[in-house]
Order: structure tokens, then sequence, then C-alpha cells
């Protein structure tokens, strides 16, 4: 009986380490969001997904309405205006916006609704870009951040989408939290 037992308690040890070994093998990233005077006011977590990049974010004490999320291409937040952060992610150089005909950029994302306590939440796929290794990946030389802007997109204008300001951005970073 002793024996079945350690047997058994063997083979799920086993089974947990090999199923903590698969998903420390998941590449995943995350950014804490950041406004103009450096306040926390969201964090994002990214996981590659076989569809994509599953990207998970909350955001607090941010304007109400909605609000434009975009991945730029320099991994750089400098305040006040986050321009450190260049433009959005496109290594395809498509045009912008989710219903451009001719885009859209790997970094372009569905806005994020802020009720009006200021608070929100997200979720999405994104396929346009990984975070492995090659060309559309945003763990590339310079990094990536990720950004949310005063006003939502239009989905269509390039470059930007009429997005407004930005006010909030977080340099992606590999691994969990």
């Amino acid at each position: 009986m002793q024996r079945r037992a350690a047997t058994l308690g063997l083979g799920i040890l086993f089974l947990v380490i090999a199923s903590g070994a698969a998903s420390a093998q998941v590449p995943s990233g995350y950014a804490d969001l950041r406004d103009k005077n450096g306040n926390i006011v969201g964090a994002a977590d990214f996981r590659e997904l076989e569809d994509g990049i599953l990207i998970m974010m909350r955001v607090k004490e941010l304007p109400p309405g909605v609000h434009a999320l975009h991945i730029h291409a320099v991994g750089k937040c400098e305040a006040p205006d986050f321009a450190s952060a260049g433009g959005h992610f496109n290594p395809g150089n498509k045009k912008h916006g989710l219903r451009n005909s001719e885009g859209a950029h790997a970094g372009d994302i569905p806005d994020l609704y802020v009720t009006k306590s200021g608070a929100g939440r997200f979720e999405t796929i994104n396929e346009r870009f990984t975070l492995s290794g090659g060309v559309n990946s945003v763990f590339d030389g310079d990094g990536s951040a990720l950004v949310i802007h005063a006003a939502g997109d239009d989905d269509t204008t390039d470059p930007t989408g009429n997005s407004g300001d930005r006010i909030a951005c977080g340099v992606i970073v590999k691994g969990r939290r």
C-alpha cells in the first residue's frame, strides 16, 4: 500500500513539474501602464496562443469614454507625451485601421471603453504580431510599448486613426508578472 501511494505521489509530482515546464515555454509578456505623471493606471498581460496573442488589460483613473489602443514600435515611454514610443508597430508596412482595406498595422487593436468611474477591462486576440521570434515580434531590437490614446480610433485614417494624444504608456516586457 505504501509503495502504491509513493508511486502515485511521484506520478502527480511529475505531472505538476511537466505542466509547469510546458506553461513556462509559452511566450508571454506584460506592461504596466503609466500616465504623464508616472502614476500606474493599468496593467496588460500578453499570452501567445495558437490563434494569436491574447491581450488582457485592466485600467483605472482614466477619463471616461472610448480610447484607442495601439502597440507602438519602440519600447520607451517618456512622459509627458510618450512620443518616445514612436509610431505604430507596423513591420508589414500596412495602412492604419482595422477597417482599412489596405491595413491593418500589426499594432492596431480594438478600442477600450472606460466607465464613468474611470475603470475598464479589455480582452482581445491579435494575430498580426508575436511574442516569439520573427519580423512580427514585439520583442525586436528596440522593443515595443502599449499606448492608450485620448480618443477612440476611427479604424481607417492613416497613420493613427484620429485617436488623439497619448495619455498612458507601458513598455512590453518578456515574461509573466
